[in-house]
C-alpha cells in the first residue's frame, strides 16, 4: 500500500518540475463560514490542475525500456495535459487517447503539448478500453489517471507544502473522482498529523466512493458540471487507502458547486472548475460542522468551459437578484413601452432585453404583457422597482 515514503520520494522527484502552489487564508470565505479558511492553489500549475503532479511522478518512475516505448492514457482533460506535457518536457512519446465528445479546446491543448491525440467512442469507459487495447498492440505503459500507486504519490506531495506552509490546520477538504488525490493527500497528511480530519466530497451524480466506502447503492448519473470528479467506479487501490485514511464524505449538489465557483471568481478572483471548487462547496454547505476550525481546501484545478463559466455567472446573478426577469401588463397604447422604462430607470435598474407579447397572452386584447431583463444590485432592489410600476397602476410580477 502508498506510504508516506513514498510521497516524500515523489517530493524529490518532482522539485523543479512542478510549481509549488500558495496556500494562504482567504479572509472573506472565514468571514462568511466562520472558520479560518485556507485555500490552495492548485489552478496555478502550468496545465492549471493537480494532475499533473501524479503524472510527472509516475513518468519520472518509468525504467528506460519504458521510456523509449512509450505511454498512453485516457482522458478527457487534466490528466490528459498533464501527462502531455510532462512526457514533451521528458522526450517520451505519449498517445492520449480521447473520447469523441472532448471539447475542441481541449484535444487542441493536449495536440500542443505533442501527444498523439486519438478520438474514439462516445464515452469514457470505451475509450478506456481502447486505450488498453492500444497499449497492448503498441507495448505502451498504461499511465492510469487515479489507481496507480506512483500517481496517487505525486498527488499527494501537495499535502506535504498545505501543512509545511500552515502546520496547525485541523481539516483538509478536497473533491473525489477515483480517489488518486485524496488517497495522496490523506496518507501525507494522516503520517505528519495523525489528529487532522480528512474530508472528501463527492456530487450527489457521481457518489461512487460514496457507495464503495459506505455500502450504498445511490444512483450514478450522466453529467455534471463537475466534469474532473464524474467516475462512475471508484480505484481499487485508492477506495482502500480511502477506507484506512480519509475520516468524512460529503456529497454536494450542482448548486453548491455553481455558488463556489462564482464565489472564489468574485471574492478571491480565481477561477476555478466545478471539481476544483467541490471543497468549498461543501464547506458551504456543512459549515457548521467546520466551525471554529483551521481548515485547509484543495482547488484541484481551473480548466473550466468558458460557456459552462458564463452559464454559472448568469444563474448566480439572477439567484442573488443581481438578474432579473419580470412581467409587465399594461394598457397597449402608444407611448406605454416608453413610460415602463423611465420608471425602472428612475428605480435604478437598467434593461438588458426586452420582449414585446401581443399574439401569445391570455390578456384583454386592448393589453400587452412586455418581459424584461433587467440589471439590478440584490432582490430587494428587484422588489423595489416592481412596487414603482405597481404604484403607476400596471401589474408587474418577477418571473
Amino acid at each position: 500500500m502508498l506510504s508516506y515514503s513514498d510521497i516524500q520520494a515523489a517530493s524529490q522527484r518532482l522539485r523543479d518540475h512542478v510549481l509549488r502552489t500558495p496556500c494562504v487564508e482567504s479572509q472573506t470565505l472565514s468571514h462568511i463560514v466562520g472558520a479560518q479558511v485556507f485555500l490552495k492553489f492548485e489552478n496555478l500549475q502550468f496545465t492549471a490542475s493537480f494532475k499533473e503532479r501524479g503524472a510527472c511522478n509516475r513518468l519520472q518512475l518509468l525504467t528506460t525500456e519504458e521510456k523509449a516505448r512509450g505511454v498512453i492514457a485516457m482522458s478527457a482533460g487534466n490528466h490528459a495535459q498533464g501527462v502531455a506535457y510532462h512526457a514533451q518536457r521528458m522526450g517520451i512519446r505519449a498517445v492520449i487517447v480521447m473520447p469523441r465528445f472532448t471539447p475542441g479546446v481541449k484535444v487542441e491543448r493536449t495536440r500542443g503539448f505533442g501527444a498523439e491525440v486519438v478520438l474514439h467512442g462516445d464515452t469514457l469507459e470505451t475509450a478506456r478500453q481502447h486505450a488498453y487495447a492500444l497499449a497492448e498492440a503498441q507495448n505502451l505503459t498504461f499511465v492510469h489517471p487515479f489507481d496507480d500507486e506512483g500517481v496517487a504519490a505525486g498527488q499527494g506531495t501537495l499535502a506535504m507544502e498545505m501543512l509545511a506552509d500552515q502546520h496547525d490546520l485541523d481539516v483538509l477538504i478536497m473533491g473525489i473522482g477515483g480517489g488518486g488525490l485524496i488517497a495522496g493527500v490523506a496518507t501525507a497528511a494522516k503520517a505528519l498529523k495523525p489528529e487532522i480530519h480528512v474530508v472528501g466530497v463527492q456530487t450527489e451524480r457521481f457518489p461512487s466512493m460514496v457507495n464503495a466506502i459506505e455500502g450504498k447503492d445511490l444512483p450514478i448519473g450522466t453529467s455534471t458540471i463537475a466534469e474532473g470528479i464524474a467516475v462512475a467506479t471508484a480505484g481499487q487501490i485508492t477506495r482502500e487507502i480511502v477506507r484506512e485514511h480519509v475520516d468524512e464524505l460529503l456529497l454536494v449538489d450542482e448548486g453548491d458547486i455553481e455558488q463556489a465557483v462564482l464565489m472564489l471568481l468574485e471574492i478571491e478572483k480565481t477561477l476555478v472548475e466545478g471539481a476544483g471548487a467541490a471543497g468549498l462547496a461543501a464547506l458551504i454547505r456543512h459549515k457548521n460542522k467546520f466551525q471554529g476550525k483551521k481548515v485547509g481546501i484543495v482547488l484541484s484545478g481551473g480548466n473550466i468551459d468558458p460557456l459552462l463559466l458564463a452559464a454559472i455567472i448568469e444563474r448566480g446573478m439572477a439567484r442573488s437578484g443581481r438578474l432579473a426577469r419580470i412581467r409587465v401588463s399594461a394598457r397597449d397604447v402608444p407611448g406605454v413601452l416608453a413610460r415602463i422604462t423611465a420608471l425602472v430607470a428612475e428605480a435604478g435598474a437598467n434593461i438588458e432585453e426586452v420582449h414585446h407579447q401581443r399574439a401569445f397572452t391570455m390578456l384583454a386584447a386592448q393589453n400587452v404583457e412586455i418581459d424584461f431583463v433587467l440589471q439590478t444590485r440584490n432582490l430587494q432592489h428587484v422588489e423595489q422597482v416592481l412596487q414603482v410600476l405597481r404604484d403607476a397602476g400596471m401589474h408587474a410580477e418577477r418571473v
